[in-house]
């Protein structure tokens, strides 16, 4: 009968409401008009095949700093309620996915009457209807001006940080707040502002410059990244049970998870002189790429190390939450599934666009996202 209350509310919980439109109107409006006017360097994008690039406004720090300062003093004035998102977790769950849906049909339908020839636009339609509709049909849609591919992820890194922060003001009113809660605290914050200071970087990724904007993407950004990302700090009967006090050793050892994360991923997530090569379109000789292959072997032997950093850094969000239940290493299993499945995405990629210069470059580095294991 227990679980029957339980699942009814945990139903109920889910519902959509108008309640969260509010929320999440004001959030998406606030980037708009962030994102537009604040100053920030714009970063060109990748050469597409037509020879266009994107411009970028990459001021995604100072949106974030803005928008936690506005809400900080709303708060403190009592404007808003700094627990608003963590009463309204699930609700606002089903609401975003909601949103997510709609957005993703509309981006279909009016990709569909496009009749752009350009490489941003130029629909791309196989004729399955979810297909098209699952991985998009445009690379690049604007609208009123703003990239929808770049705003969203944009949306959904912020998204993940204000989910943390409404849910820490919910633990100290509570008086539950744990050494646990503040590691998970500082690990996803350090991460998100890494994310936002190398912005300028994020131009040149996979999603940006391959993928083309469906349900997939948008549900990534906007659902997937935000809600699940924070699932350990959600999940608090976890988070808080394996460390009340933690001892030297386990500080230690979170420490050290972390940097070797940094040490791994950025760099090779940073590395600029690929970084460079890849914005500008520069197509290497085979020459040319066997030096960089070396250039890569200084970090390891392994053709997505930074891969290997993302899951590190996964690992450690999970870590403070002990060993008692699976729940809060959804994350970390999850995106290993996802790496492997990208990561076999982009090595085909790469072989078709760089045939024998790639198969050249698997042999001097032979390994995939793990040295010595795959």
């Amino acid at each position: 009968m227990e679980s029957n209350v339980d699942l009814g509310f945990l139903l109920q919980a889910l519902m959509p409401s108008w309640n969260s439109v509010p929320l999440l109107t004001g959030f998406f409006t606030y980037l708009a008009i962030a994102g537009s006017i604040l100053p920030g360097k714009i970063v060109p994008g990748v050469a597409l095949p037509d020879a266009t690039r994107l411009h970028y406004r990459c001021n995604g720090l100072l949106s974030l700093l803005l928008l936690v300062a506005l809400l900080g003093i709303g708060a403190n004035m009592g404007f808003v309620s700094p627990t608003a998102i963590s009463d309204r977790g699930l609700e606002l769950l089903s609401t975003t996915f909601l949103f997510s849906f709609l957005v993703t049909l509309v981006l279909y339908f009016s990709g569909c009457e496009s009749q752009s020839k350009g490489s941003s636009l130029k629909p791309h339609i196989s004729g399955n209807l979810i297909h098209d509709w699952w991985f998009g049909i445009q690379l690049n849609p604007h609208f009123m001006g703003i990239d929808l591919k770049f705003f969203f992820v944009r949306a959904g890194m912020m998204g993940w940080l204000l989910i943390n922060l409404s849910i820490l003001m919910k633990s100290i009113q509570d008086g539950t707040l744990s050494q646990s809660m503040i590691l998970y605290q500082l690990f996803c914050a350090l991460y998100i502002l890494d994310y936002f200071v190398h912005e300028e970087y994020m131009t040149s990724t996979w999603d940006i410059i391959a993928e083309r904007l469906g349900f997939m993407l948008v549900f990534g950004d906007l659902v997937w990244i935000p809600f699940t990302f924070s699932i350990q700090e959600a999940c608090g009967e976890w988070i808080g049970e394996w460390m009340g006090e933690l001892t030297e050793g386990q500080k230690v050892g979170l420490r050290a998870v972390l940097q070797a994360h940094y040490l791994v991923f950025r760099e090779r997530e940073l590395d600029v002189q690929g970084w460079w090569l890849l914005k500008n379109n520069v197509e290497l000789t085979t020459a040319a790429m066997v030096a960089n292959c070396f250039v890569f072997l200084i970090g390891g032997v392994a053709r997505h190390c930074n891969y290997l950093g993302d899951l590190l850094l996964a690992l450690s969000f999970s870590l403070p939450c002990g060993i008692s239940s699976p729940i809060p290493y959804f994350y970390p299993v999850y995106l290993l599934i996802l790496l492997i499945w990208r990561e076999r995405r982009d090595e085909t990629r790469c072989a078709e666009k760089y045939k024998e210069i790639w198969a050249e470059y698997r042999k001097l580095v032979p390994w995939r996202i793990l040295p010595y294991v795959y």
